[in-house]
């Protein structure tokens, strides 16, 4: 090596002929060999593609390559207020599979909704996935309003995906396919029930932990058979519905006081079809637009819930005619031989709740199931309730003798087939006042000991016979 410098030297002192430029040039390109040479045999393939990365990012901070293609993944298709992409929340399950010990920049959580910890990539991290012998590097934009035409900030949040131009086929054909299939495969893998609820125009997901079964549901035992027969007819009916030209659905109305379990009831079956639940909240939508997008988001499989119907002023209004006022909706009320009643409606209209139920958009999705529930079947509107919206309507009433044995099996754990002393006057008491199964199980729970919550019951169901309290001061009556 110092043979070399000093042969450079000597060059540089004399190179007045072009013999002696000649010198200097290959004195230098011997120097470059020989240190090259060097580098390769002593540092690592990895520190020196690190050491050029980090040089080209510093001399050339927003170079790219030319074949460098980027796919961008938003949460929302068409905007904010677009359709939920789906390929948004596979990407989503998928990368945190892809995550290494070497990733620095993760998030980490422990929700209430859910029962494992939670990871996730952070914006700040690149997660580097390989298929088929190609590389992909995929990012996170949590969103930003900076734009410059601020009238389309876009504070979507969206996975992008880079890789080489010369596999666009590739990612098309196979990968995207690829992961949305393994996307697929974690979901039947896992077998938890998830619950959606409405959160700033979107479904936010949580785990269904209600231990609600049909088999442990205090229902009368013939109707509970009712319901079980018409929930596999109609799971097994697909072809069914497709010959006679109607969407796969099927709607069941929950009907009867509080108290007498149309919740369960709903868990019930969620856990016995293995159905997502969407509890749809009416009172918070804001628009026909967003009833509409929030039913587009939901999945096949899966039980839409709107509890209390006979609540929202919506939907129980006998009769509309919506005309123009400004952005808001017109419905007039006709009051017998009164005059018409204008009510100003700011939120959505019965029509758009009905045309998804079975209108135009009745047929988006398929084995679904919608679930009404009410404690005054007499103040829905009558439009709600024919064949073909609400199918099958189940009166949820007061607990009876058939359904009490359910119960003092679930509580006390005493056998059907080994009747207790007190099981008959309880039951002679049950045909006779009006408790939901809500105020039995209250006095069940009181004590483990048969003997005495059974007597206890007993006592409570006299009292209330006795006194001939009406059902609602049956259930508040303090003991």
């Amino acid at each position: 090596m110092s043979s070399y410098m000093a042969s450079l030297s000597s060059s540089f002192t004399n190179f007045r002929s072009a013999s002696s430029w000649f010198e200097v040039y290959a004195a230098f390109s011997t120097l470059m060999i020989i240190l090259r040479t060097a580098v390769n045999d002593i540092v690592p393939e990895k520190l020196r593609s690190s050491i050029a990365k980090k040089l080209e990012s510093f001399f050339f901070p927003t170079h790219k390559p030319n074949n460098l293609v980027s796919i961008r993944i938003n949460q929302r298709w068409d905007g904010q207020h677009g359709e939920h992409n789906e390929l948004y929340n596979a990407a989503s399950k998928y990368l945190p599979t892809r995550i290494s010990e070497t990733y620095k920049a993760l998030r980490l959580a422990k929700l209430n909704s859910h029962k494992g910890l939670m990871l996730a990539i952070d914006a700040n991290q690149e997660v580097i996935d390989e298929f088929e012998g190609i590389r992909y590097t995929w990012t996170l934009d949590l969103g930003s309003d900076q734009n410059a035409d601020s009238s389309k900030s876009d504070k979507d949040p969206a996975f992008v995906l880079n890789f080489n131009e010369k596999h666009r086929d590739t990612v098309m054909k196979r990968y995207i396919p690829h992961l949305l299939a393994t996307c697929e495969a974690m979901d039947a893998a896992d077998m938890s029930i998830k619950i959606f609820s409405m959160a700033h125009g979107y479904w936010n997901e949580s785990e269904l932990c209600h231990p609600a079964t049909l088999d442990t549901l205090a229902l009368d035992p013939e109707l509970k058979r009712t319901i079980v027969d018409d929930l596999d007819r109609f799971l097994k009916r697909k072809e069914f519905y497709k010959k006679v030209g109607k969407p796969w659905k099927r709607g069941y109305l929950l009907y009867g006081p509080p108290g007498t379990g149309k919740s369960s009831l709903i868990a019930a079956i969620a856990n016995y079809l293995k159905f997502n639940v969407y509890d749809l909240e009416l009172d918070s939508i804001t628009s026909n637009e967003s009833l509409m997008l929030l039913m587009r988001s939901t999945t096949s499989r899966s039980i839409i819930v709107i509890e209390d119907i006979d609540c929202n002023k919506e939907v129980h209004v006998r009769r509309r005619q919506q005309e123009d006022f400004g952005d808001t909706d017109i419905e007039s009320v006709q009051h017998d031989d009164a005059a018409p009643e204008i009510i100003k409606v700011d939120k959505f209209t019965l029509s758009a709740l009905l045309n998804y139920m079975d209108g135009l958009w009745s047929g988006y999705g398929e084995e679904r199931i919608i679930i009404f529930t009410t404690n005054h079947k007499d103040k829905i509107d009558p439009a709600l309730l024919r064949p073909g919206r609400m199918d099958m309507h189940i009166h949820l009433s007061f607990l009876r003798a058939k359904a009490f044995r359910i119960l003092a099996s679930n509580y006390l754990d005493i056998p059907g087939d080994q009747p207790h002393p007190l099981f008959q006057e309880i039951e002679d008491l049950l045909d006779t006042t009006d408790v939901t199964p809500a105020v039995v199980a209250e006095q069940l729970i009181r004590s483990e000991d048969p003997d005495v919550a059974l007597d206890g019951l007993f006592k409570f169901l006299q009292e209330i016979h006795n006194s001939g309290k009406s059902r609602d001061s049956a259930e508040t009556l303090e003991i």
